[in-house]
């Protein structure tokens, strides 16, 4: 059985079941995919709250020092369900937020399978054990507003009624995840709480996405390890960008105000051209820079406009997003001219990111 803590002990589901059992009266949340990239500024989020035990599931990418403080650590391939159930069965969560998965929407179109086998036996299995285990947990079923796809402009904003119709591999896992979310309450009254997450940017993303990539190349310019020359896909899309910590604090209001079964469209309401995050960027550099279209950054299957309606998910929780784009982009930066200095060059590593 793969289930070990990030510490290894002698005995490592006796270990989980008495750490677990140390704070019967404090709501315990287990996150998965806690070392990614929202799952990192969710935990720090949760970290705030002393009512609030945390347990982070990752695999591959042990937690950082500073988050281990913080949480319980478990290492769990979500895709293999025997583990999945023994972890519910031991730990007895009150919270699930299930974030681990495939996250790149590009890189989806060569890694069909991959993506869809890890979001949707993902979550799946979670589903699985939580029916076996008897556990009455609210569980987080995180969609993308790549489940709409090829909205056309009538659509805009889009709601929750709007069709679904992906046009993306990642696309179509994103609908199974959310489908199987409707269908275990509406078989099981699992008490999952659906959300569409429109594209939200911050420090960590990978990048292999569009603000994060900006930022690198720009930060990698002033740093004098590449031509001052930035590579850009197409500038024409607009999208619906919000802070990754905006974002995870809708995660949790979701679950603390959400209805069992319902879906709900998280996102900035407004729409935003590619072209403006990149000048904006380009206004903090401290270099100028010239920009060049790079066809291998264009993708086979591009929608030229998407923009959330967030009515639904306003009314349940009052959440509103909060942090401006020239904060959340300057951030960005500044975490790429600190990660990205001539003394690492030689470093290919990425940071934490999902």
């Amino acid at each position: 059985m793969r289930l070990r803590a990030a510490n290894p002990l002698p005995n490592q589901r006796n270990s989980i079941m008495i750490a677990a059992m140390k704070n019967p009266s404090r709501l315990r949340a287990l996150v998965t995919g806690a070392t990614g990239f929202a799952g990192s500024h969710l935990i720090e989020m949760l970290a705030a709250d002393r009512d609030v035990e945390i347990w982070g599931a990752y695999h591959h990418t042990p937690p950082a020092a500073d988050m281990a403080r913080v949480m319980h650590a478990v290492e769990c391939d979500v895709r293999d369900g025997t583990v999945v159930r023994a972890l519910l069965a031991d730990l007895r969560p009150n919270w699930i937020f299930h974030l681990a998965g495939q996250s790149d929407v590009g890189g989806s179109w060569s890694l069909a399978w991959p993506t869809i086998e890890a979001n949707v036996r993902g979550q799946l299995n979670i589903f699985e054990a939580m029916i076996q285990t008897a556990l009455d947990a609210r569980v987080l079923v995180v969609g993308s507003n790549n489940e709409y796809g090829l909205v056309r402009p009538e659509d805009l904003p889009i709601d929750e009624e709007t069709p679904l119709r992906p046009d993306t591999p990642y696309g179509v896992s994103k609908v199974a995840q959310d489908l199987l979310g409707l269908q275990f309450y509406l078989s099981h009254r699992l008490r999952a709480v659906r959300v569409r997450s429109f594209n939200y940017i911050g420090t960590r993303q990978d990048s292999k996405f569009v603000a994060a990539a900006f930022a690198r190349q720009i930060a990698e310019i002033e740093a004098g390890l590449r031509d001052p020359v930035i590579h850009v896909g197409n500038l024409d899309a607009e999208r619906d960008f919000t802070d990754v910590r905006d974002m995870v604090r809708a995660y949790r209001l979701a679950l603390e105000h959400g209805l069992d079964g319902e879906v709900y469209n998280v996102g900035s309401g407004r729409s935003v051209p590619v072209r403006r995050l990149l000048d904006i960027l380009l206004g903090q550099a401290r270099r100028a820079i010239a920009v060049r279209p790079d066809p291998a950054r264009m993708r086979p299957s591009d929608v030229p406009r998407s923009m959330a309606d967030i009515t639904r998910f306003r009314a349940a929780t009052g959440w509103e997003p909060k942090i401006p784009l020239e904060q959340t982009l300057h951030d960005i930066l500044e975490y790429w001219r600190a990660y990205v200095t001539p003394a690492r060059a030689a470093d290919s590593r990425l940071p934490v990111t999902r």
